[in-house]
C-alpha cells in the first residue's frame, strides 16, 4: 500500500482525462465544471485514504511497541532465570567453570580469552590438568640455572591444546563461553556496571543484522570485532581513553569484515599460485 500523503492530484483538464470529463458533460456539466468535480472527488478519496493510512500506521506502531515490550520482558525474565541458575550453581561448585589460570586473570580484572569457558576449553583444561589444587607446586629451572617452586596451575602442559583466539571461535562456542565468563566476573566481584556492559555488548552482537547473514565473513567479522574491542577496552581501563563496549561501532565492524575479506583473498591467491607452480613443474618434467 502506497502512502497517500505522497500522491499528487491529477490535472483533470488534460487530454488524458477527457473520457472522465465526457461522462460528466453528458450529465449536463460544462468541461470546466467536470474537471473541478473530478478534482474535488479525487481530493475526498485521497483524504479518506490518508485517514486509513494514519490509522493503519498507528496500529502498526502499537503492535511493534507491544512486541518490543514483550521481548524486553522475556529477555529480562531470561536474564533473571539465568542469573538465579548461575548463583545456585556457584553455591554448589564455585571452581567448576574454568582453569585456575583463567580464574586468576578474571580475579585481577584482566583480559581472558573466551576459549577457557567453552566446552572444548573446559575439557582441554581437564585433560591437561590445568585445573590444579591452589597449593600444588612444581619445581622448574630458572634462567640462572637454579630451580624454583611455582604453582602447578601456572605451568602449561606442552601437550595441551592451544588456546583458540576469540575471533576463531564458532558462534556456538561463543554462546557456550559468554554466560560462564559473566558468572565468573560476578564471582570475582567485578563492578556490576562492567558486567552489565559486557552483557549489553554481547547481546548487541547477537542482535546485529550480520549475526545470521548468509555471508559467513559477516558473521566472523562480528567475532573479530568482539575480540579486538574487548582487548582494547582492557588496555584503556582507568585511562582517559576508556570507553563503553555497549554501543557497537559499525565502521569498525565494516573494517573487520574487510580485514577478513583481504585475508581470504590472499590465501586464495597464494593457493592459486601454488597450483600453477605445481602444474608448471609437472609440465616441465613431462617434456624431459
Amino acid at each position: 500500500m502506497e502512502d497517500p500523503n505522497e500522491a499528487e492530484r491529477p490535472d483533470y483538464t488534460t487530454e488524458e482525462h477527457q473520457a472522465a470529463r465526457q461522462q460528466l458533460v453528458g450529465e449536463g456539466f460544462t468541461e470546466e465544471q467536470a474537471a473541478r468535480s473530478l478534482a474535488a472527488l479525487w481530493t475526498l478519496n485521497n483524504n479518506a485514504a490518508k485517514d486509513r493510512w494514519a490509522f493503519r500506521q498507528r496500529r502498526l506502531r502499537d503492535i511493534r511497541q507491544r512486541e518490543e515490550d514483550d521481548e524486553e520482558q522475556r529477555q529480562q525474565l531470561l536474564i533473571e532465570d539465568q542469573e538465579a541458575a548461575r548463583r545456585e550453581d556457584r553455591k554448589k561448585n564455585k571452581n567448576k567453570y574454568a582453569p585456575l589460570y583463567a580464574m586468576r586473570k578474571l580475579k585481577a580484572g584482566d583480559y581472558c580469552e573466551l576459549h577457557y569457558f567453552t566446552n572444548r576449553g573446559l575439557e582441554d583444561a581437564k585433560v591437561s590438568n590445568l585445573i590444579a589444587e591452589p597449593d600444588a607446586l612444581v619445581m622448574l629451572p630458572s634462567a640462572d640455572g637454579l630451580h624454583s617452586w611455582i604453582p602447578a596451575a601456572a605451568v602449561k602442559d606442552p601437550k595441551a591444546a592451544p588456546v583458540v583466539k576469540d575471533e576463531n571461535l564458532s558462534w556456538e562456542e561463543f554462546n557456550e563461553a559468554a554466560p560462564r565468563i559473566l558468572a565468573m566476573m560476578r564471582l570475582h566481584d567485578w563492578p556490576e556496571e562492567r558486567v552489565t556492559m559486557h552483557v549489553q555488548f554481547w547481546n548487541a552482537l547477537q542482535s546485529h543484522r550480520w549475526r545470521h547473514a548468509s555471508d559467513l565473513l559477516k558473521q566472523r567479522a562480528l567475532l573479530l570485532y568482539q575480540s579486538q574491542q574487548r582487548r582494547r577496552w582492557h588496555l584503556t581501563i582507568g585511562s582517559a581513553q576508556s570507553w563503553s563496549l555497549e554501543e557497537l561501532n559499525q565502521d569498525l565492524i565494516f573494517e573487520a569484515r574487510e580485514e577478513l575479506f583481504n585475508e581470504k583473498r590472499e590465501k586464495e591467491t597464494s593457493a592459486a599460485i601454488q597450483v600453477r607452480i605445481v602444474s608448471f613443474r609437472s609440465s616441465v618434467n613431462r617434456t624431459h
